[in-house]
């Protein structure tokens, strides 16, 4: 079995509910969240882009926190701009690929791991949905490109120049099940946990004004040893189709994302030992016998 370069991460990395659970209490001023996280995962998934257009500046100094961890790369989603309300301009594709292009030509090594495209449910196979994503598609052309759809409708479908994302989460409607799949020489594993209440409650809730925890309580599920053993044992079974997989979890709040992540590293690195920091290890002993000395 050929076994392809493992990115793993999580989806995000700035939560100040992992402060214990993955950072620690007592942080100096110059102390760094970003500079810590790569110390540990060589991927993580920018989630801010959705909501927000990036700033340079902003890119730049995520360069400057990573710069120690060699095969560190960033993935980054598209702007709701052009998944949800499918309303953007010229000026609105530049912003993004401004921002691809300064992770893509970093001097010292390329820190861009693909643009990943996330489709709400609504989002249901059919002519019209097909042509838009080819235009969107032809418009990032020069990028690696990850493309999450929630609608069952498009399973087993596939394109030449992207990965289609093959998602955990809980099957409610018409939902797509977890099957993961391949394409463009690669694997792209999102983890959304399975909290099919809190999931539930979010689609009913859908539009309303919520707060932050209820925004993200549907993501509040921590994967058990038994689970994440079953996903790495479906990934590995894409070993020899691909020359990369990127595994992110989702499932961020209380730092679930975190043990997750270092739990499915030791797995798929056929049980080796891994590389924690005390404040996980504390917050999940479960990952005691995974640790290094």
């Amino acid at each position: 079995m050929n076994k392809p370069k493992l990115y793993i991460g999580t989806a995000g990395w700035s939560y100040k509910d992992w402060i214990g659970s993955f950072y620690p209490f007592k942080q100096s001023k110059e102390f760094n969240w970003l500079e810590f996280y790569s110390r540990y995962f060589n991927a993580v998934e920018v989630n801010s882009s959705y909501y927000a257009y990036l700033s340079p500046r902003v890119a730049e100094s995520w360069l400057r926190q990573v710069e120690e961890a060699d095969d560190f790369l960033f993935t980054v989603k598209l702007h709701q701009d052009f998944t949800h309300k499918r309303k953007y301009g010229k000026e609105q594709i530049e912003a993004v690929k401004y921002i691809l292009d300064l992770l893509k030509k970093e001097e010292r090594e390329e820190r861009l791991g693909g643009l990943l495209m996330q489709f709400p449910y609504s989002f249901g196979f059919n002519d019209g949905a097909v042509d838009y994503l080819r235009r969107l598609i032809e418009t990032f052309g020069e990028y690696d490109k990850f493309v999450e759809v929630r609608h069952k409708s498009w399973k087993g479908k596939k394109a030449k120049t992207v990965t289609f994302c093959s998602i955990d989460q809980p099957e409610i409607g018409e939902s797509i099940g977890f099957e993961p799949v391949t394409g463009n020489g690669a694997a792209y594993i999102r983890l959304h946990g399975r909290n099919t209440e809190a999931w539930k409650k979010s689609l009913n809730n859908f539009g309303k004004k919520q707060t932050y925890e209820e925004q993200n309580a549907r993501y509040q599920y921590l994967y058990s040893p038994g689970e994440i053993i079953e996903i790495a044992d479906k990934i590995k079974e894409l070993y020899d189709e691909v020359k990369k997989i990127f595994v992110i979890a989702n499932n961020h709040p209380r730092g679930d994302a975190v043990a997750n992540a270092f739990e499915l590293m030791h797995y798929l690195s056929d049980r080796k030992k891994i590389r924690m920091p005390e404040t996980i290890v504390s917050a999940y002993t479960q990952l005691n016998e995974f640790l290094t000395n």
